[in-house]
């Protein structure tokens, strides 16, 4: 019971917290219909590497080249600076202020000017830098028309291109932008709906089966947080508490402990990352499947583990005493 207690603890220090940054979404991406893809640098050079994170909301590049690479602007301007002492941004460069967010709907002040010479202020002391990029992303609203006419297959919508400098010598990271189909988010609701009942029908038949069912149930949320780190994400210790809880639970399940856990793994692995099975392109690293078949399990098993808690609870409660009548 020690153990349940403390996990207890932990989860309420940081769901508490955690849950309205959650809800709000913050700066977590979000599963999307644009897939964002680098095809390579136009003059490659050994120590310089790019890649989308964040489901493509974002472009990442380390340079590890021992000199200064510059990422230009949207007029060409001087925008960042990665040098080997760190990242510079150019507070003139109106992409300063535009890739603040990934609609680009920042204001720029009227101070910047990308004909004014570049005046430089370091942001970071990290040879990697991440920014949105417009030349990226489909900033539209509403479908791109290759897609209304035809939703169900995939379209390319741009080849796309950023400018970098090095001294004189200018290049470019060159890649793609298309628009892909939804799964069948039907489907995925089925294969959750059946799994959980499979769960629940287990629990029931076979009371033993609690701990692979609640072992199976942690492993989803942990998996999660995994691949959505492997993407570029701050690793989640929301997913990762949870995932713990459900360990916890694992081995010492009184009825309270495993409804709290299964609730909790429910809720925050399963039902508010639901948007994995209506979205093709998702914030996390490995095959889509995969990853929709983890928050599968997770809303599933843990509602399954959250009413045979309930259950176990109500049948732990004491019988009420029998009345007996008095006949006068």
């Amino acid at each position: 019971m020690r153990l349940g207690a403390l996990l207890v603890i932990v989860a309420g220090a940081v769901l508490a917290p955690a849950t309205p940054a959650f809800a709000h979404g913050g700066d977590a991406p979000d599963a999307t219909a644009y897939r964002t893809t680098i095809t390579g640098i136009s003059t490659p050079e050994k120590g310089l590497t790019v890649r989308t994170v964040e489901a493509g909301a974002r472009l990442e590049l380390t340079n590890k080249t021992g000199h200064s690479v510059e990422i230009l602007g949207y007029s060409g301007e001087p925008y960042l600076d990665v040098r080997p002492d760190g990242t510079w941004e150019n507070v003139n460069s109106p992409a300063a202020y535009i890739n603040e967010t990934r609609t680009g709907d920042n204001p720029v002040p009227a101070s910047a000017d990308p004909t004014a010479p570049p005046s430089w202020r370091r942001i970071s002391g990290s040879t990697s830098v991440r920014w949105h990029d417009q030349r990226t992303h489909w900033l539209s609203s509403g479908l791109p028309p290759q897609a209304q006419a035809d939703p169900s297959r995939a379209h390319r919508l741009r080849d796309w291109e950023v400018p970098l400098r090095v001294q004189v010598r200018t290049f470019t990271i060159a890649g793609t932008l298309d628009w892909e189909p939804p799964p069948k988010a039907w489907l995925w609701w089925s294969i959750t709906a059946l799994t959980g009942l499979t769960a629940f029908a287990l629990l029931r038949r076979w009371p033993r089966s609690v701990r692979p069912v609640t072992l199976i149930a942690a492993m989803s949320p942990l998996a999660y947080a995994v691949s959505t780190t492997l993407d570029g994400a701050a690793p989640s210790l929301l997913l990762i508490t949870v995932g713990l809880l459900a360990i916890g639970a694992s081995y010492r399940h009184p009825p309270f402990f495993l409804a709290l856990a299964g609730a909790v793994v429910a809720l925050f692995a399963g039902f508010t990352q639901i948007g994995v099975f209506a979205a093709a392109v998702l914030p996390a690293a490995g095959p889509g499947w995969l990853i929709r078949a983890a928050v599968a399990v997770a809303l599933a098993a843990g509602a399954a583990l959250a009413f045979e808690g309930v259950l176990r609870l109500r049948a732990a409660l004491p019988a009420p005493a029998a009345r007996t009548m008095v006949v006068a």
